[in-house]
């Protein structure tokens, strides 16, 4: 047990501090049970923090600031999540506006569509919901025109400013523009129309 623990600590410490890791990540060092300790006893010892069920984080800290722990951003602990459940995901609502850069605000509740098991997790002091969606929703090859056509459904038909759509356009050059052609024809027709005359 104790060389699992060795094993799990070096191995952290060689990739760096702000690295999110599933549980799963250290089963080559040892037992699950082995495991399962040595990640209590690091978490006990705020060498590890755990940032969900089965989610941990080697933490950044900063200390020029004196800010501490910096801890990761939920897109990324929302990814990972997907990742380990094999589902796709896509931002929806104020957060997908954020994503892009189209809005400071942050909310309390983020929430995702995805292709697998709908659920809530509670993070720090947020919630990131899980919503099940249809499979057509999230069969875009390009996941910044997903991104975009989430954002514009927030934003809604006709509302988007000059500011908004210049942003998109700027978005949407970090993307081949055949495939964004391609993929834009699962978009609704009137989003179609915006990233038509965008690109």
């Amino acid at each position: 047990m104790q060389v699992t623990a060795l094993q799990i600590e070096n191995h952290i410490k060689k990739r760096g501090r702000g690295k999110l890791y599933l549980a799963q990540d250290f089963h080559k060092f040892g037992s699950d049970g082995a495991v399962r300790i040595a990640l209590m006893r690091m978490v006990k010892n705020e060498l590890l923090i755990r940032v969900a069920p089965g989610i941990y984080v080697y933490p950044k800290i900063d200390e020029k600031l004196g800010l501490g722990v910096l801890y990761p951003p939920m897109d990324d602990i929302a990814k990972l999540i997907a990742k380990r459940d094999r589902a796709r995901i896509v931002p929806t609502g104020v957060y997908a506006l954020h994503a892009l850069g189209l809005s400071t605000q942050v909310p309390v509740n983020i929430v995702y569509l995805t292709d697998g098991a709908p659920r809530k997790i509670k993070i720090y002091n947020h919630k990131i919901l899980f919503k099940h969606t249809a499979p057509i929703n999230l069969a875009y090859k390009c996941d910044v025109l997903m991104l975009v056509v989430s954002a514009l459904k927030e934003i809604g038909n006709g509302n988007a400013t000059k500011e908004d759509l210049s942003k998109i356009k700027e978005v949407l050059t970090h993307d081949k523009k055949e495939n964004i052609l391609a993929d834009s024809n699962l978009a609704p027709a009137w989003i179609r129309k915006i990233v038509t005359s965008l690109i």
